[in-house]
């Protein structure tokens, strides 16, 4: 890769690592569930309009947009809400790619080799650590509600493999139009229409920019980058600096939110982040049916051969 377009695989993992301080402040200004139909309704409007008539048939748009838009997201956003740290949701969401595996070896039959194996047994010993260390002194619920977005990610993973959309950012674009009702209506049941309507009341310029950047710059930005470039380079060059999206989310939350990493984070950090990158690159074996790309932990997809070779939060 040249040094420039390596530059700009770096600034997107950055761009998404800091992705969870920003919620983070956000959640502060919004209930986590409008926050999230928000951030899609600015990343559908007006890119909507731009990008062209959806590449995919519409049931791999409204598919992925459930799991991926509302279930994913809502549980996160929830999940963050309720205390699980910024720089520690970055890390443990990593482990969508232990999830993407399982089920696509269920719904595609890719059996995964003995290296694939020993990374998911790594990676899930991190998740362990983790736990242990923030039963200690966090919400448990906000780290298991985190766990299940990562579930939901691998299943949106693996949706997104099924409907191979041609063009990355268009397919994005349309999948952001599908979970902003919905998740609007969640959050008048779960979340009220008078706390709704006072954090839109409270709008102020902190809380536009929270949305600016999540919708625009996370998304629209970071997707279309990192297709971008994976329509130039081979997924194995540009997959790995999805890795550092952790390092920056656990970095920028010490730096800005003054989150603590104590030294069995940091354990947990190297276990599923080695774990990770073991069975995101080791190859896969096809026992059945289409064989799938292996999965690269990125916070959502981007390219239009691999969605799941990439990762927003």
């Amino acid at each position: 890769m040249r040094p420039a377009h390596l530059a700009l695989a770096a600034l997107v993992a950055a761009v998404w690592g800091v992705n969870f301080v920003v919620i983070e402040i956000g959640l502060d200004h919004f209930p986590p569930l409008l926050f999230s139909a928000l951030r899609f309704l600015v990343a559908a409007l007006p890119a909507v309009f731009l990008v062209g008539r959806p590449t995919v048939a519409w049931k791999w748009i409204l598919a992925v947009g459930l799991v991926l838009g509302v279930a994913k997201f809502g549980l996160l956003f929830t999940g963050m809400d309720l205390g699980a740290p910024a720089g520690l949701s970055s890390l443990v969401l990593q482990v969508q790619a232990v999830f993407t595996a399982l089920f696509a070896f269920a719904a595609l039959g890719e059996r995964p080799g003995r290296l694939k194996l020993a990374g998911m047994a790594v990676a899930l010993a991190g998740i362990a650590v983790a736990a242990a260390d923030e039963g200690g002194t966090g919400s448990l619920t906000g780290f298991a509600l985190v766990i299940g977005a990562a579930a939901c990610w691998g299943v949106s993973n693996v949706l997104t493999r099924k409907a191979s959309p041609p063009d990355a950012l268009n397919f994005m674009v349309w999948v952001s139009t599908v979970p902003v009702l919905p998740l609007l209506a969640l959050s008048l049941l779960l979340e009220g229409p008078e706390r709704d309507l006072a954090a839109l009341r409270g709008l102020d310029p902190a809380g536009a920019g929270v949305i600016v950047y999540v919708a625009w710059i996370t998304t629209v930005f970071g997707f279309g980058a990192w297709g971008w470039l994976l329509r130039r380079y081979p997924a194995s060059s540009v997959a790995p600096f999805s890795l550092l999206v952790p390092v920056f989310g656990m970095s920028s939350a010490a730096l800005f939110l003054g989150e603590g990493v104590s030294p069995a984070r940091w354990g947990a950090a190297a276990l599923l982040v080695g774990g990770v990158a073991m069975t995101s690159f080791a190859p896969g074996r096809r026992t059945g049916g289409n064989s799938v790309a292996d999965p690269a932990p990125v916070p959502v997809s981007s390219s239009g051969r691999a969605l799941s070779e990439e990762r927003p939060a």
